[in-house]
């Protein structure tokens, strides 16, 4: 049976960076945010249960408006689990099938609100990153040309990273790309001895 390793982390934090470089070792990822995207773009019932919540405006020529639905849920956090209510278990139906297609000793299945949305004990493993509080900034806005408040903001609505890191298998401390891929490859290492030996 596959095994499923939790991938979390704070905005900023370099996920997907850490997934891409497990990708390279021959395992499947699968970014639960990436697709939860495509699905609300996608999903025909998606879309007429976000239009029921929040108006004809959460898509525009029939294409996600993102902004608008940002916009809506930044300080409510009341629309945002409403939000998540709709989408989390049509993500969390296609990840199982997908899963099933997989041919791997594990997957990495990406979630930014992993300990968030107490999904703790869906995974066999799980790994945190972490980076210094000023490379996140940093790294955001490089990204998403957002204000250093809006992204303090969004730091501060997120649990403190040393609650993630003590309720984690691994912990990668994403400062430079080579310590980082060097930690990937011995934590790689580490998870198959686990399941070879469990």
């Amino acid at each position: 049976m596959t095994k499923i390793v939790g991938l979390t982390g704070g905005i900023g934090s370099g996920k997907t960076t850490v997934a891409r470089l497990f990708e390279t070792l021959g395992v499947p990822i699968y970014i639960a945010d990436e697709e939860a995207k495509t699905l609300m773009q996608n999903s025909e019932m998606i879309q007429r249960e976000l239009i029921q919540l929040l108006g004809e405006s959460c898509y525009v020529d029939g294409q996600l408006n993102r902004t608008f639905i940002a916009s809506k849920v930044f300080n409510d956090k009341s629309l945002l689990m409403k939000i998540n209510a709709i989408v989390h278990p049509k993500v969390a139906a296609h990840f199982e099938r997908w899963v099933t297609n997989q041919d791997a000793p594990y997957v990495i299945k990406e979630v930014a609100i992993l300990f968030e949305t107490k999904s703790e004990n869906q995974f066999d493993f799980i790994l945190t990153v972490t980076a210094p509080t000023e490379t996140r900034i940093q790294r955001v806005t490089n990204r998403d040309q957002k204000t250093k408040k809006d992204i303090e903001s969004i730091i501060d609505n997120q649990l403190p990273e040393s609650h993630k890191m003590s309720q984690s298998d691994f912990v990668i401390h994403n400062k430079s790309l080579l310590e980082t891929e060097i930690n990937v490859q011995n934590i790689h290492k580490e998870i198959l001895n686990k399941i070879k030996n469990s």
